[in-house]
């Protein structure tokens, strides 16, 4: 049956045919509740951990390396066990669960009796034999229970977004779908950025109200708010998921082999899925911009939030401040996604669009990193003045609108780039090399800046003291990750030509 084509209007902005609505619409607002929750989660975590007490943004690298990592090795390796015994739909049950059960017990009991838990004498001792380079690994210590918050909710974005929902999407996804279908993915994302952002602002302006049960500041309450709102929002997620797969797709396909067969699915560990990404120059290439693009993201996050804190040291402040960090990355994000990412798809090249997100990264670095590095001279001060800002607040700035923009462009071409990318691959290499590249190696992108960091913390005991040595390391790892698109684009070109057909929709015919 031919397939109507789109007039320019409809092609520009909603590339979607209507007996596709079925499909689309539940995956869409499925993609717009994970990254809802995820903006949520983002912030608090960030905000815990920044403001603790004896704590700060040189925290961070330490969770990254010593807890968040294994962690993720952990979770990747429970993933990939329980993948082989069940069906994807009833892994992302559990793994859903998983968290929401996480979030309830922070909630009512390590969040409450936090005092009671962490080992702050402990602590304080340990300072005393240590440099004061490893700061952030006793603070790591000493507030474990926010820690473990910080290493959960990052978590959710690696596992449920990356891995869970994205594979999902490739498997009952044709390449022309994905290109029309990914960019309003990332709106859906996008808008939810924004929402969150605006509730995040909400929720962090809330007055302590003494005759509510829980907590004992304005930002316990909000916190409170905060991950009941993740709970609930979870819950309503399963259903959603649950009605994509038995109203749509087990409708859609008579196959025996869809993704939700349990016998149909590859029986996979993690020594054999790490055996099979070395084998494949294709995978490994996928494999090395997603480190590039979490180590320069890792580097830049770090030492802004560092600036930061020093602007906004309370955690009720700082979180607002997030809240409207993730407002403008929606608004740019959506923008993007809604008039470029689609368009771009269809009509360039796939490594033109690849090199998009560094290339927006490395500029927008530069301008932060050059305000960072004149911070005590003469030259930023009247800039600054000119904006009627501190130096300060004008480094904070340039640095939150280099996180805007990179998430922006990630969150829109380098996502849905990288997703395409595994398309063309047989169903073997897409669940080994999707299950080791977003389970485990963005988490060594983000584990390889924070060793990064580590080193130097350890030989010039605060990030301010390293900033000139992270901005060359930044440029030096995005220089790599342009190199890695180069040759991803060949190897791409390469599959997508191949006489073996790829996945295609019907032809489509203009509408008479």
């Amino acid at each position: 049956m031919a397939i109507p084509s789109f007039g320019k209007f409809k092609a520009f902005l909603w590339p979607i045919h209507r007996h596709e609505y079925k499909k689309f619409i539940p995956m869409f607002f499925t993609f717009f509740l994970i990254s809802f929750i995820y903006s949520l989660l983002r912030a608090a975590k960030d905000a815990i951990i920044v403001t603790a007490p004896s704590s700060g943004a040189e925290t961070i690298p330490f969770i990254k390396v010593w807890v968040l990592l294994p962690m993720a090795l952990l979770v990747a390796y429970l993933f990939t066990r329980i993948s082989n015994k069940h069906t994807t739909e009833r892994v992302f049950y559990m793994m859903v669960s998983f968290f929401l059960l996480f979030f309830t017990l922070f909630l009512f009991v390590l969040y409450p009796y936090r005092d009671l838990l962490h080992p702050v004498a402990f602590a304080e001792k340990l300072q005393q034999h240590l440099p004061i380079g490893l700061h952030g690994l006793v603070a790591l210590i000493r507030n474990w229970t926010f820690t473990l918050f910080y290493v959960i909710s990052e978590l959710w974005g690696t596992t449920i977004l990356s891995v869970l929902f994205w594979g999902f999407a490739n498997e009952v996804t044709s390449i022309p779908q994905a290109k029309r279908f990914y960019a309003l993915f990332s709106v859906g994302a996008n808008i939810a950025t924004i929402i969150s952002g605006e509730t995040i602002i909400k929720l962090s302006s809330i007055k302590f109200n003494a005759k509510l049960p829980f907590g004992q500041s304005s930002w316990d309450q909000s916190l409170f708010f905060t991950l009941l709102s993740v709970i609930g929002l979870g819950l309503v997620l399963m259903v959603l998921f649950r009605f994509l797969n038995k109203k749509v797709i087990e409708k859609e396909t008579s196959s025996k082999e869809i993704l939700f067969n349990a016998t149909a699915k590859i029986k996979m560990s993690m020594r054999k899925n790490f055996s099979y990404l070395m084998k494949s120059k294709y995978l490994l290439y996928i494999a090395l911009i997603v480190v590039c693009y979490n180590i320069t993201i890792n580097l830049t996050e770090v030492i802004w939030k560092n600036q930061l804190k020093q602007l906004y040291p309370d955690a009720a402040n700082f979180n607002a401040y997030m809240g409207h960090v993730f407002i403008l990355t929606g608004i740019l994000s959506t923008a993007t996604a809604l008039f470029l990412t689609g368009n771009f798809l269809r009509r360039f090249s796939w490594t033109l669009n690849a090199l998009i997100a560094p290339a927006v990264i490395l500029g927008s670095g530069l301008f932060f990193f050059l305000s960072l590095l004149l911070k005590n001279s003469a030259f930023l001060t009247p800039v600054a003045s000119l904006f009627s800002m501190t130096p300060l607040a004008l480094i904070v700035f340039l640095g939150s609108l280099q996180n805007c923009l990179a998430r922006s462009s990630k969150f829109t071409l380098f996502d849905a780039t990288k997703e395409i990318a595994f398309i063309p691959l047989d169903r073997e290499s897409k669940i080994k090399g999707k299950a080791a590249i977003d389970g485990v190696a963005s988490r060594m992108g983000k584990s390889g800046g924070s060793v990064i960091y580590q080193a130097l913390l350890i030989n010039f005991s605060t990030i301010a003291a390293a900033s000139s040595y992270i901005a060359a390391i930044f440029f030096a790892v995005v220089v790599i990750w342009i190199f890695s698109v180069r040759l991803l684009g060949r190897q791409f070109n390469l599959l997508t030509s191949s006489k073996e057909p790829l996945p295609t929709e019907p032809e489509a015919q203009p509408v008479k």
